[in-house]
């Protein structure tokens, strides 16, 4: 009989457990660039409350965080507006991977390793339940939106734009 695979502990479950942090933990079998399409289809839930965390930085090469739908894209022109900077862009791999400490794929916004300022969608918070990476490629955890407030100050903002 094949062993079960165990959920892997990683910072982020750590760092939700040691917060009181009410999470259920959802392995799924990871496909690279599968995205949160992938995720959806195999833990059968929306694509919508599939959270996406991205890594960016700023004009000063300051990183910070946004959550966003799985199913839409971030304006960057939108999230340099919302945050008063004159641009935004997505982190590489490499640089995204020293700024938070996981693998792309596997990144999530809780245990990173140093604090970054977070920011998510607004219409994240909106939704029951969210589904967000639990800091390992093909590992998410679900839990409240309102976790990502309390635990990582998380500040609402409003940069969709649909998925392209």
């Amino acid at each position: 009989m094949a062993k079960k695979k165990s959920n892997p502990v990683t910072r982020a479950i750590l760092a939700l457990r040691q917060a009181g942090a009410e999470f259920t933990e959802h392995p799924y079998d990871y496909v690279d660039k599968g995205g949160t399409r992938r995720s959806s289809q195999e833990l059968g839930v929306d694509e919508r409350a599939v959270i996406k965390t991205l890594v960016m930085e700023d004009e000063e090469h300051e990183p910070l965080i946004i959550l966003q739908h799985g199913d839409r894209s971030v304006s960057t022109k939108a999230l340099a507006r919302a945050l008063g900077k004159k641009r935004i862009v997505p982190c590489t791999p490499a640089v995204a991977e020293r700024h938070t400490g996981y693998q792309v794929g596997g990144t999530s916004p809780f245990g990173t390793k140093r604090p970054l300022p977070v920011y998510v969608e607004a219409t994240v918070l909106e939704l029951e339940r969210i589904y967000i990476n639990g800091g390992s490629r093909g590992f998410l955890v679900c839990l409240a939106p309102s976790v990502l407030v309390e635990l990582l100050g998380a500040t609402p903002v409003e940069a969709a734009t649909d998925r392209v």
